[in-house]
């Protein structure tokens, strides 16, 4: 298929600036995977489409604040001479060890290589290796008269809320956070996550509705830009994720008796088919790191398909993928011609994602008629 099948287009005024508060009042639209049909609701209505015995299934991952500035420098500078802020921006993708990350460098060229980049007064980044394009490997590290031991407590004090380039404003980290995110590690929120407030998850279970969490660490695989127009020749980036032996029981237990799996997010959505798929081939991917996180499960430990254990996700889900483990999904409205929207795709008709392309576009046309709001801060779907 091509990337350009799944482009709409959107006024830039329907696009989220700011969360609605509270943030269970956002509008939520119904889709019909079999019928194509669209309902109309607030988000905390939701519990009337939520049946007793459900298991809504959470990303508990934790935004950091992820986004740096410095200026480059050669060599080291006194202490007294380092300023805060600059020109570089450093965007952290993937935690390598304790002071060595992947990062996204903007207005830092691969000719540069050998300069680094002084963040504060005491806190250093140096580019060490070009791993593709804007993405390099970088080691944080204090000069000389640091008191901070823990480099994470730098990136903290210093690092900014990593929003998406189309949200002009800046916005508290609280606002870009799930209220039970417990698990630090996301460059990115698990959006959908972002509607449920304490009152609502209540709610939900006092009617029957059981919740689980994974863990998936948001990062390049969720967010990277597809470039080529034939979508199968993108391949995506690697996230570390994680199932408990307690979710993974509870999964398949509500499968084997006929319960449903409601993702709550693409993340989890990919998490769990992901894990699924991996009982059926091992996980078979470019990367090896998965042969020693990933622990099987039998039926002895927790009784079904889904196992738990630790693995690197780098599935992409399109159109004539099937699911095993997924049976609805609450998500918000994605961007044209990204990974995300092309998920939805394959999730948004039955069977095997059949017309699920035409019901997305139906949808996502209905809610720009019905003046939804778009992307990360915008309003959800179910």
């Amino acid at each position: 298929m091509k990337l350009s099948d799944f482009n709409y287009n959107l006024p830039q005024n329907f696009i989220a600036q700011k969360p609605t508060k509270p943030r269970d009042h956002c509008r939520l639209l119904i889709l019909d995977r079999e019928t194509g049909d669209i309902k109309h609701k607030k988000f905390f209505e939701i519990s009337q489409f939520i049946k007793n015995g459900d298991v809504l299934v959470f990303n508990d991952s934790k935004v950091i604040p992820a986004r740096l500035h410095g200026n480059k420098i050669t060599g080291l500078p006194s202490v007294a001479l380092a300023k805060e802020g600059g020109n570089v921006e450093i965007l952290l993708i993937k935690k390598i060890s304790s002071d060595t990350w992947e990062a996204l460098l903007k207005n830092f060229k691969e000719k540069e290589f050998g300069k680094k980049i002084i963040i504060a007064k005491n806190f250093i980044a140096s580019p060490e290796k070009n791993i593709d394009g804007g993405l390099w490997q970088i080691k944080f590290n204090q000069l000389a008269g640091g008191k901070d031991k823990n480099l994470d407590k730098l990136i903290y004090k210093y690092g900014q809320t990593p929003l998406p380039p189309y949200i002009k404003k800046m916005a508290k980290l609280s606002d870009y956070q799930t209220i039970y995110a417990k698990r630090e590690g996301s460059v990115a929120a698990p959006t959908a996550g972002l509607h449920f407030t304490k009152k609502l998850l209540n709610s939900l279970k006092k009617q029957g509705a059981k919740l689980e969490t994974i863990t998936l660490h948001i990062g390049l695989g969720t967010f990277a830009p597809i470039k080529d127009n034939n979508i199968e020749k993108h391949k995506i980036h690697s996230e570390y994720a994680e199932i408990s032996a307690k979710t993974a029981k509870a999964i398949n237990k509500a499968r084997s008796e006929g319960r449903r799996i409601i993702a709550v997010g693409t993340t989890s959505a990919r998490t769990l088919e992901a894990f699924a798929m991996s009982t059926d081939n091992q996980q078979q991917t470019s990367n090896n790191k998965n042969k020693q996180k990933f622990r099987q499960s039998d039926d002895r430990q927790t009784g079904g398909i889904l196992p738990f254990g630790k693995l690197w996700v780098d599935i992409f889900i399109k159109p004539g993928y099937k699911f095993k483990i997924v049976d609805g999904m609450i998500t918000n409205f994605h961007l044209p011609e990204t990974s995300l929207m092309i998920l939805v795709s394959a999730f948004a008709g039955r069977p095997a994602g059949r017309h699920g392309r035409k019901n997305i576009l139906k949808a996502y046309q209905e809610a720009i008629n019905k003046k939804y709001k778009f992307f990360s801060f915008g309003d959800a779907m179910l």
